[in-house]
């Protein structure tokens, strides 16, 4: 008796592993079809206020995402235009986010083109260094590539003036404030061409990416160091001595010089210099700083935020108009 006892708890013991094992697998299987079900993301399109490019994808470098689209103002003379770049802490985002950083249609309507360009995230930078080198230089090549396209797309080569938000402001004020990229002796046309702006205006822009400046200026910064290939602030500031020349060639705050474009910075929040922020990565404290550092070299520079003084242009797209229609 006790053996067929024996037997019998152990074949139950083996009929409930087996069980088990089973439903294991089977909750196994079914979270893997799900994930091979799962609808595979959506593609990025352009808000329905957007107007539909005239051009759209044109490949402006060898990458995937070296890809430029075009709208054309209509207008017998050569029109200005307005250069997009998106934002996503160059980690992210598309083109296809233009319409947060500037208003397509009412500068179409003023007679002003626009492009928005897509450029290599840092993680694509395939052994650059830094890795903030691949967007940087994607977006003065695109820049260079659509001053190319003058004649064919009616564009003034001179009053091109750059808009975009976050990691997109810090490239354009780099674009804004860095001396010349360009190569007039090349064989190569593209790199003929300028990467001078008429103007900035952009959105939440980190204005430096020195991270002792940064700690000092708020007190909880956090962002910035990936931009080198670190890891986290923490190694940034550790580290800031030995990358020094890096941030003196992609840091805005750095490049800035009598002699560059106007610029024009809006915040969401007013600034608390010396103090922690809710949001440390587009506090205004940057923009309070550039605004004094330029004014001492005697660069223009508007910055709005809520309860600012003296706000002359309400948004990046006004400001933009009046200053590439202006007479100078």
């Amino acid at each position: 008796m006790k053996s067929e006892s024996r037997f019998a708890i152990a074949t139950g013991c083996a009929f409930l592993l087996v069980v088990l094992l089973g439903d294991v697998s089977a909750r196994a299987q079914d979270a893997a079809a799900k994930r091979t079900t799962r609808p595979a993301k959506k593609p990025d399109v352009y808000e329905r206020s957007v107007p539909k490019p005239t051009l759209s994808e044109v490949r402006y470098g060898k990458h995937d995402r070296n890809v430029i689209d075009f709208w054309k103002a209509e207008s017998d003379q050569p029109t200005p235009l307005v250069f997009i770049i998106h934002g996503g802490g160059w980690m992210g985002g598309s083109k296809e986010r233009a319409q947060r950083f500037a208003d397509v249609a009412k500068l179409l309507e003023a007679g002003i083109s626009v492009t928005s360009l897509n450029y290599r995230y840092i993680s694509q930078a395939d052994g650059l260094e830094p890795p903030v080198q691949a967007p940087l230089h994607d977006a003065a090549r695109a820049l260079q590539f659509v001053r190319s396209k003058a004649a064919e797309w009616n564009i003034d080569k001179q009053r091109i003036g750059a808009a975009g938000g976050s990691a997109g402001a810090c490239s354009s004020l780099w674009l804004a404030f860095h001396d010349d990229l360009a190569e007039p002796e090349s064989d190569n046309v593209l790199a003929r061409e300028s990467t001078r702006l008429w103007c900035a205006a952009v959105t939440g822009a980190q204005t430096s990416l020195d991270p002792r400046q940064m700690k000092e200026w708020t007190p909880n910064s956090r962002y910035g160091g990936h931009a080198f290939g670190l890891q986290n602030f923490a190694e940034f500031l550790a580290r800031r001595d030995s990358i020094e020349p890096w941030i003196a060639e992609y840091s805005p705050f750095a490049l800035v010089s009598n002699d560059d474009p106007p610029v024009y910075l809006i915040y969401s929040a007013p600034p608390a210099l010396g103090e922690n922020q809710k949001d440390p990565t587009h506090t205004s404290n940057f923009g309070v700083t550039l605004q004094e550092h330029c004014e001492e070299i005697g660069v223009e520079c508007q910055l709005v935020y809520p309860g600012a003084k003296d706000v002359q242009f309400q948004t990046p797209t006004a400001y933009l108009i009046a200053t590439l229609t202006e007479s100078r």
